[in-house]
């Protein structure tokens, strides 16, 4: 299947180390900022946050490949101490409730990536499926983790269905970005 080219691919033509490396940080630094926009609830562990609809776009835009390693170096940050997650820092906080979540993000950047290099970020329909099938992997990682930490009869009610919505409303703006985007790269 021939695999049509990502925004960050049509944008920035060409592959050298240093403008991938760039490429990738500068991914990680929108994660970062992404994780600032965040709500603590007081029933779950697992805050509300942007970062979700930051790592479906990061896959879109970046690709498979470059989404997964930007999500990969971001989680590095997070482990080595930076201050780049919602809620902590350091290896345990990687290994806390919230640790199954993260590594959802490098599935799902993944993911959307692989669909957009299949041409899913080009109509409403596609992204927003693509969307979907990433926040549903973040989900599937989440959940089975998070079920450590609040057990099996509470996992949904600590960690899908106070984020439900708000997901919803993240594949909405996606979904909606996304033509935009595209539109603006094309006059690029």
């Amino acid at each position: 299947m021939q695999t049509a080219p990502t925004l960050t691919g049509t944008l920035v033509p060409g592959r050298n180390v240093l403008r991938e490396v760039l490429i990738i940080l500068g991914g990680t630094l929108f994660l970062a900022a992404s994780s600032r926009v965040s709500l603590c609830l007081p029933f779950t562990p697992v805050p509300v946050s942007a970062q979700t609809l930051a790592v479906l776009l990061t896959g879109m835009v970046l690709g498979s490949v470059r989404g997964a390693a930007c999500t990969t170096a971001y989680l590095a940050q997070g482990a080595a101490g930076l201050p780049v997650f919602a809620g902590g820092a350091g290896p345990l906080y990687l290994l806390g409730p919230t640790g199954g979540y993260l590594a959802g993000f490098v599935a799902a950047a993944f993911a959307t990536g692989l669909l957009a290099e299949r041409g899913w970020d080009r109509r409403a329909s596609t992204t927003a499926l693509s969307m979907i099938l990433g926040n549903a992997l973040i989900y599937l990682f989440g959940l089975a983790w998070l079920s450590r930490f609040v057990g099996t009869a509470d996992v949904l009610r600590a960690g899908f269905y106070p984020f439900l919505a708000g997901d919803l409303l993240k594949v909405a703006l996606a979904t909606a970005l996304m033509p935009v985007v595209w539109k603006v790269a094309g006059r690029a």
